[in-house]
């Protein structure tokens, strides 16, 4: 479809959706159209979007702020599963499924979000094939990028693991700042850290402090500054189609 990775919904004034995401991949007419269905809410952080176990069936798409998908493990912890942005939609298995919520979705600052009932999504679908097409496409790579992770859990050492997560997230979020460096544009614990590598915090703990130490990043109050990626991603053994989670 032509113009399906177009990202601006508008002529003039619309944002620039980030790569990857639901709105990124749609034609504007179809971004637009899928921007008018639902109510619009602005939310305060630390609003729960979904709460995992819940039937419900609406989606939500973000039009501004990000969000955190945790979800509960045995132990009773929360495990971040992964983090979504601005043009990004939640909630779509669910939804179609009819099947309960399989994650908590929680706003990390102050956001703007449409919620969209399924009796409006499903025709929305059904009006616009390429939007379907899409978002099938979208929910597979979520897929293998999930697969790819598990497979990471068992095959490399946790340096490695927590060097792939530093560098995909510094892809997906990071911000320029001076000398080069990239902040990611995300608050995280070492204990969500630690949920995204599968390992203990304590050993996060301690291969956070080696990458400091090689001057590779530095932390300060949940914020991560990469000071250079390029040796980074060699830390991670990353080829060059795994540097973003979102293109595959």
């Amino acid at each position: 479809m032509a113009g399906a990775r177009e990202s601006r919904v508008g002529e003039t004034d619309t944002p620039q959706w980030p790569v990857g995401t639901l709105l990124a991949r749609l034609a504007p007419p179809t971004a637009r159209a899928l921007l008018r269905l639902g109510v619009e809410q602005r939310v305060a952080p630390g609003r729960v979007l979904i709460r995992e176990g819940n039937l419900e069936s609406h989606v939500i798409v973000i039009q501004r702020g990000l969000t955190k998908v945790t979800a509960e493990m045995a132990d009773g912890r929360a495990a971040l599963l992964s983090i979504r942005v601005a043009g990004d939609l939640l909630g779509e298995m669910s939804a179609l499924s009819g099947s309960p919520r399989s994650a908590t979705v929680t706003m990390c600052g102050t956001g703007l979000v449409r919620f969209v009932h399924r009796r409006d999504f499903t025709p929305f679908l059904n009006e616009f094939p390429g939007a379907a097409v899409e978002l099938a496409t979208m929910v597979a790579e979520r897929l293998r990028w999930s697969n790819r992770r598990r497979i990471d859990y068992t095959s490399y050492p946790l340096k490695t693991r927590l060097a792939r997560v530093l560098a995909e997230l510094a892809d997906l979020y990071g911000q320029q700042r001076r000398g080069g460096a990239l902040e990611i544009g995300v608050r995280l614990t070492q204990t969500e850290l630690a949920t995204m590598c599968g390992a203990a915090e304590i050993t996060v703990h301690k291969a956070l402090r080696d990458l400091r130490r090689s001057n590779l990043i530095s932390t300060r109050y949940g914020r991560i500054t990469i000071w250079n990626l390029a040796e980074l991603r060699g830390s991670a053994d990353m080829a060059p189609d795994q540097r973003r989670p979102d293109l595959y």
